[in-house]
This record gives C-alpha cells, sequence and structure tokens, in this order.
C-alpha cells in the first residue's frame, strides 16, 4: 500500500523554547539542530530573528548549518518582521519564511482592534511581501481553531492567488475537539479554490491534551504538515508531541500516512532535548516516558514475559529503547520475579520460587520498588544455600 507523506515541521527551537527556563543559547541551538537534521524533520522553525539578537544569530547559524532541511523564520504581519527574518535566512539553502496574523473574531476584536477586510489585505501584504525574499512562504492563521470557517476559507483563498505555499491553520489555544479540527480542514479542502497549490499544515496546542488527536485528524482530513516539537514541549500545557503523531502513522498503516523520521532516535533525541532545556520528561510520558515501556503488574509481566505483543504496541526497538523493563513492586507476580531472578544469575527451581516469593511480598511491602541488590537480600533470607549460577 502506497502512503502519502506528512511533512514534518519542528518547532521546538521556537514554540518549544517559549517555555519559561528553557531559553537556549545558539551552540546549544545548533547541536539540536543538527540531531533534528540527522532525525529526518522537513522543516526547523529555528527562531523568530526580530524578537532579540540572540535569536537572529541561532537562524542565522542553522541556516549555515543544515543542508538538507528547510529553515524557517517566525515573523508577524509587519514588513520589518519579514525583512530581519530574510536576512537571517540568506545563508539557507531552503527559506522559509513563517508570517501571519489572528483571525478570530477574538483577535480581530480586542487584539487588532480591526475588522475581517482589514485582516484580510494585512495577511496578503504580508505574504506577497515575504515572497519578495523567498519563494516558500508558510501563513499561520492565529487562533484558527476559534476562526468561522467561511471567513477562514476566505482568506486562504485570498492568500493562495498570491502565491503562499503552506497554509497553517493552528489551533492555538487547544479548544478544539478532534472531530471539529478534522473538520475544519476537511471544509477548507473542499471550499478554498485552488488549495491544491498550498500544502496545508496542523498546529496544534495541548491545553486539554487533544494536540495528538486534532493532529491526526488534521492529517486524516488532508493536512500533509504537522507542527511539533520534541517531548510536546511548548506554551502553557505544550505543543503537538513529535514522536506521538509519527508512531501513530506508523502503528496505523490503514491511515495510509507515514513520515521521513527515523523513529530508532526517537528516544535519544528527547533526552538530549530534555537534558538541554533542562524540562524533564514525565514517567508515564508516551513513547519517550521512563514509564513508556515498563511493566509492574503481575497480569501485564506474565503476559509481555510470554508474548511481548500481549500489552505492548510498540517494538522499543523501534523508538531506541533497548528493551521492555519488568520492575518488581508488591504488584508483581512468580513470573516477573522468577524473571528478574535468573538476570541476576538464580535458576530457581518451583518450590523454591514459592519460597522466595513469600519473602519477597514481605519485602516488596515496605519498598516502592525492589532493585536487583535487593533480590540477593531477599534470596538469602529465604533459603542461604541458593547459589548464583551465571548472570
Amino acid at each position: 500500500m502506497s502512503k502519502d507523506k506528512v511533512q514534518i515541521f519542528d518547532t521546538t527551537l521556537r514554540d518549544g523554547e517559549q517555555v519559561p527556563g528553557c531559553k537556549l543559547g545558539t551552540e546549544q541551538k545548533l547541536i539540536i539542530a543538527e540531531r533534528l537534521e540527522l532525525l529526518g524533520v522537513d522543516v526547523i522553525e529555528a527562531g523568530f530573528p526580530v524578537s532579540s539578537p540572540g535569536d537572529f544569530k541561532s537562524v542565522s547559524e542553522i541556516a549555515k548549518l543544515v543542508k538538507n532541511v528547510t529553515v524557517c523564520g517566525l515573523t508577524r504581519a509587519v514588513k520589518k518582521d519579514i525583512e530581519v527574518a530574510a536576512e537571517a535566512l540568506k545563508y539557507a539553502k531552503r527559506p522559509r519564511i513563517h508570517t501571519g496574523i489572528g483571525t478570530s473574531a477574538s483577535h480581530i476584536k480586542y487584539k487588532f482592534n480591526s475588522n475581517k477586510e482589514a485582516i484580510i489585505e494585512r495577511a496578503v501584504e504580508a505574504v506577497k511581501y515575504a515572497k519578495t525574499f523567498v519563494e516558500d512562504v508558510e501563513f499561520y492563521a492565529e487562533d484558527a481553531g476559534r476562526t468561522d470557517n467561511e471567513f477562514l476559507a476566505r482568506i486562504c483563498e485570498e492568500l493562495i492567488k498570491v502565491g503562499v505555499t503552506v497554509l497553517n491553520i493552528p489551533d492555538t489555544t487547544g479548544y478544539c475537539l478532534p472531530e471539529q479540527y478534522g473538520a475544519k480542514i476537511k471544509y477548507l479542502r473542499e471550499n478554498v479554490k485552488g488549495i491544491h497549490k498550498a500544502t496545508l499544515s496542523c498546529h496544534c496546542h495541548n491545553d486539554l491534551g487533544l494536540a495528538t488527536a486534532n493532529s491526526i485528524a488534521g492529517v486524516v482530513n488532508g493536512a500533509r504538515q504537522i507542527e511539533c516539537t520534541i517531548n510536546g514541549i511548548g506554551e502553557r500545557a505544550g505543543n503537538t508531541s513529535l514522536e506521538e503523531v509519527v508512531m501513530v502513522m506508523r502503528q496505523h498503516p490503514t491511515l495510509g500516512l507515514d513520515t521521513d523520521i527515523n523513529s530508532k532516535l526517537l528516544f535519544d533525541t528527547s533526552k538530549m532535548v530534555s537534558e538541554t532545556m533542562g524540562m524533564m520528561v514525565q514517567p508515564n510520558k508516551a513513547i519517550v516516558g521512563a514509564n513508556a515501556f515498563a511493566h509492574s503488574s503481575g497480569i501485564h509481566q506474565d503476559g509481555v514475559i510470554k508474548n511481548r505483543e500481549t500489552y505492548e504496541i510498540i517494538d522499543p526497538a523501534d523508538v531506541g529503547v533497548t528493551e521492555s523493563s519488568i520492575v518488581l513492586t508488591a504488584r508483581s507476580g512468580r513470573a516477573a520475579l522468577a524473571y528478574r531472578a535468573k538476570l541476576v544469575g538464580y535458576e530457581l527451581t518451583k518450590i523454591q520460587l514459592d519460597a522466595v516469593y513469600q519473602e519477597f511480598l514481605k519485602f516488596a511491602d515496605s519498598k516502592k520498588e525492589v532493585l536487583d541488590k535487593d533480590i540477593d537480600t531477599i534470596i538469602a533470607a529465604t533459603d542461604p544455600t541458593i547459589q548464583k549460577v551465571a548472570p
């Protein structure tokens, strides 16, 4: 079955870096950018050049460094922003200017004190101006998630007329339900004249925990770019998680969608970003969390030991994790204890295991987790004659 490619637009270095306390220096950004290129992303949003001299320098240096990835600079629909972004991107082999403006009724009234016609005019002028510097121009309709579909279609159609290459439909506040966001993309696909000339892009925030679901709903309904970050970092509750959308598409081949991401680098890339930014990955984070392939329930452990696929839909090796983890707790069963004991060098008979298991339960009730060194203590307390054979 042939698959449609979904482009991965990584904004770890722009939207991801907007998290308080996650500011990166240029050298750190270069290291991450190099890894993102190796990972296989299609676009790196390197920063917001006009925002500070440091951001300008970072975008410029990343533009010089990467060879096979589009380098993107963010701007507002302001001529000065666009000029500065173009200057920062002048060394890029594949430059893209990402410009835009708010389109929801709330943004038009309260943020811009404007009206729909004036917003369309500003959007068109921004794209036309950006096109004088680079061929590849993306437009973001900020707060598109809460923008009336008919008006959104109007503005998209006008931008296609002036050569926009990517139309970003952000759920800026993370408000949409998946069916609403998917329907919005579908509406644009069906109602915007010339829509085939531009790529529809999903940029979803996670305020209600729906960023991944909304992005998948978007590509199922015709979008062909997802804007995301490593570990889902970003403003407030974060952005769409790169590793999640990549693996959703890969684990569901019937969607007919895939990316160029080398998934075996996901775990190491997650660790690199986490350590560089000082942002801990929550243990229960999908795909890359410490517990993503850890099993502590006896029923689950017994199943995984017999056949990994009983409780794991992803092979850990596919995302760069060495192996599944059988964690010993008071909820663990005999199979898990025997498995872990064998790993440290004990071949227990059924009678020995029954006895050791009773001692294990008493020990485990007083600890959150039983470690390898504790197994020696438990076995010695049960029967000192039991010896290790070979680890």
